[in-house]
């Protein structure tokens, strides 16, 4: 069973990936995770997986995979939303937002929207007890 220090670390996974996505990750884009990620509760668990598959170099397809099935394992959960944004604000804080980190926060979007979709209301994703 996949617990809330696991989507953590593929929170951070994920971000890892997108910010990758472009080619190589800014300093931009960092200062900015560490920016959103202070105001976390699990913002030092997420930083600690960025910055370890940063060290690693891991490649962003990996991470991408490895964050995406750590997700559909967890279920839904009202902190996707808010990843979501995270994703977008770090990706917009080089230059704009590129086609391929847009790809991948929209199919990563997209993916959990088709493995939860019953459990979408109005939009919005359900609470996991």
């Amino acid at each position: 069973m996949v617990g809330k220090t696991e989507l953590y670390d593929a929170f951070g996974e994920l971000i890892y990936a997108v910010s990758k996505a472009d080619g190589f990750i800014q300093n931009e884009e960092v200062d900015k995770l560490q920016e959103l990620l202070a105001s976390h509760a699990w913002g030092k668990e997420i930083g600690w997986s960025f910055n370890y598959e940063r060290e690693k170099k891991q490649d962003l397809q990996t991470a991408y995979d490895k964050a995406l099935y750590t997700c559909k394992e967890f279920g839904p959960s009202p902190e996707y939303p808010k990843l979501l944004d995270i994703l977008q604000q770090i990706a917009a804080a080089s230059h704009g937002i590129d086609s391929d980190e847009a790809r991948l926060i929209n199919n990563f979007e997209a993916e959990l929207r088709r493995k939860f979709r019953a459990d979408l209301l109005e939009g919005k994703w359900m609470i996991k007890d």
